[in-house]
């Protein structure tokens, strides 16, 4: 008999014929001649009722034996239910046990907190709020492929393995074949680098960036997607060791023509996330933040407002609020700032623009006032910056300068600096941090709660 996932089944427009349900159980209830078991399998938040009774085949040998975790597949027919809050239920006429689970099956029918799920990760996605977790953020990355192909971007690869150090930072994780407990060693005693397996210090990449820019002075406009990582030894909410990277690069364009790309990209993301998802949606809305779907349909909805850094530190110095953190010029904005521009000041997304180049990457252009780049964070109610970005410095002579002003070698930025001799051009790229976009959709508070498998300090498990 053709299998057809829950979803499926739950989208027939009415009951009637056959039906096979595959999946885990949620739940078992047996009664004195009748079993009801509730299964999922994950293609939508809801699971469906599969009733079982003395006519079913299996019904002593297997399904008055089932319990909470046991995966089955259930045949029989698709009947209009009578109990509330179900559409469809499935009447068996045979169930089949596919793998037991034993009494020891840590997700039980009942509340778990996220930071225990953490410790099962193996499991938790079988639970409501990580499953919808998963659908939106697969919704959520097919939208952005969609969007970027119907601009005429060409999806680039970067390497995850790398010498550059895009952001700078220095925070970065080595990667290396030479036996740690003997290294190599050069007649001065230092660690031979140059018999490493690259023939030279390697890292884990932190951006896509500087490779993205090659894909665009050739190919015009391309966008990289994938993981990236830092070695930041944070245990906060908000960070994680290895994250996804959206990271468009446009040749033949200036910081104007990048926040309207912006807007169009998160725009038309949220748009396809509240369409493909609606009950995944309503559940973190219901759950999780009451104002998700609102938010959300405030970027959809609302024209980003456009503020130069400098006006807006103005503003937050005048706003007469009591915040935690110092408003200046040559400060970052903090999350309090961010807030209260989007959510009180302006009450729609804000696009910020020419920041202080002091507080700014090497690869920045310098405007003419010579204390700014021409750089934009786009800030959204509820989580502050989601997007980061910036017209790259294209002249030759300014980036030598700033990449020596920074302690940085040119040597290693040979190839980025030969972009900028042979044929450079106005080009303009920003950076969206994936698991920030699926924060933001879901309301989740923590952020090693919307990636399958987080990576913090000391943990690596799963």
């Amino acid at each position: 008999m053709a299998y057809e996932s829950i979803r499926g089944l739950l989208g027939r427009e009415a009951a009637g014929g056959s039906a096979v349900v595959r999946g885990w159980l949620r739940s078992a209830r047996h009664a004195k001649d009748v079993s009801f078991l509730d299964v999922s399998d994950g293609s939508c938040l809801s699971g469906i009722q599969v009733v079982a009774g003395p006519e079913t085949e299996g019904f002593e040998a297997v399904v008055r034996h089932l319990t909470t975790g046991s995966a089955i597949a259930a045949e029989g027919r698709l009947v209009d239910s009578p109990g509330k809050g179900q559409r469809f239920e499935v009447h068996a006429a045979k169930v089949e046990l596919v793998g037991a689970a034993g009494s020891d099956y840590p997700l039980q029918k009942k509340r778990h907190s996220f930071e225990f799920l953490r410790t099962i990760a193996h499991l938790r996605p079988r639970t409501n709020t990580i499953g919808a977790v998963f659908r939106i953020r697969n919704a959520a990355a097919m939208a952005i492929h969609a969007f970027f192909q119907q601009e005429g971007f060409f999806y680039l690869h970067s390497p995850i393995v790398t010498a550059s150090d895009a952001e700078g930072a220095g925070e970065m994780f080595r990667v290396t074949t030479l036996d740690l407990e003997s290294p190599p060693r050069t007649a001065e005693g230092r660690v031979d680098d140059a018999a490493d397996f690259f023939g030279r210090p390697s890292f884990l990449t932190v951006s896509g960036q500087l490779e993205a820019e090659i894909g665009a002075l050739a190919l015009s406009r391309v966008y990289t997607f994938g993981p990236t990582f830092r070695a930041e030894n944070s245990n906060t909410a908000r960070h994680l060791a290895e994250f996804w990277m959206v990271e468009p690069e446009v040749a033949f364009c200036d910081l104007d023509d990048l926040a309207a790309l912006a807007e169009r990209f998160l725009k038309f993301v949220f748009a396809e996330v509240l369409e493909r998802c609606p009950e995944d949606m309503a559940f973190f809305a219901e759950r999780i933040e009451p104002k998700a779907i609102e938010r959300m349909r405030t970027v959809i909805d609302q024209p980003f407002e456009r503020i130069a850094y400098r006006e807006a530190v103005e503003i937050l110095a005048r706003s007469g609020e009591s915040f935690e953190f110092p408003v200046g010029f040559g400060r970052d904005l903090q999350s309090e700032h961010e807030r209260w521009l989007t959510e009180t000041h302006v009450g729609r997304p804000v696009v910020v623009t020419d920041w202080p180049a002091s507080i700014k990457a090497f690869y920045m252009y310098r405007n003419d006032d010579a204390e700014t780049v021409a750089a934009m964070d786009v800030l959204v109610g509820g989580v502050g910056e989601l997007i980061g970005g910036s017209q790259r410095e294209h002249r030759l002579e300014k980036l030598e300068a700033t990449i020596r002003a920074q302690g940085l070698d040119p040597a290693d930025y040979w190839w980025y600096l030969d972009l900028r001799r042979y044929g450079s051009v106005p080009h303009a790229g920003f950076g969206l941090g994936f698991e920030r976009l699926v924060q933001f959709m879901t309301g989740m508070a923590n952020i090693r709660d919307v990636i399958p498998f987080a990576r913090v300090p000391g943990q690596a498990e799963f």
